[in-house]
């Protein structure tokens, strides 16, 4: 018989005793632990979304206004969603060798862009595992 999971929140060491809303936590556990992350990353203008990438985003956009992804390709013209984000297609950004580069882009809509980005970067986002030794 299967195990149920603990109606109790994780936080705190384990030490709290509120009930658990969200994944297995408090509300006010999970915020802390969201507010911990959010303050160990860098600022978006720290990772190269500044400006200058707001300008090469916008005019990406301008030429290529609908939806690149593969499974979007595969539908007739008429038929793919309007884009709202560019994604790089090495995954290394605006500060990488390549992060304005026409060639290296592609316009995507936000699930698309999700979708391919959680496949990218198994065990979450910006978690990259390490270099194989």
């Amino acid at each position: 018989m299967p195990i149920a999971p603990s109606p109790f929140c994780s936080g705190k060491n384990r030490r709290c005793t509120a009930r658990a809303t969200r994944g297995g936590y408090c509300d006010d556990c999970f915020l802390a632990r969201q507010r911990a992350y959010e303050e160990g990353r860098p600022s978006a203008a720290a990772r190269g979304y500044d400006r200058e990438w707001q300008a090469t985003r916008a005019a990406y956009l301008a030429d290529n206004p609908w939806c690149e992804c593969d499974d979007c390709l595969q539908l007739p013209a008429w038929r793919r969603p309007e884009a709202t984000v560019v994604d790089h297609k090495d995954g290394l950004g605006p500060l990488g060798p390549r992060g304005h580069d026409p060639s290296n882009l592609r316009s995507m809509t936000k699930p698309c862009h999700d979708r391919r980005t959680a496949r990218d970067q198994p065990g979450g986002w910006n978690r990259r595992p390490g270099p194989a030794a």
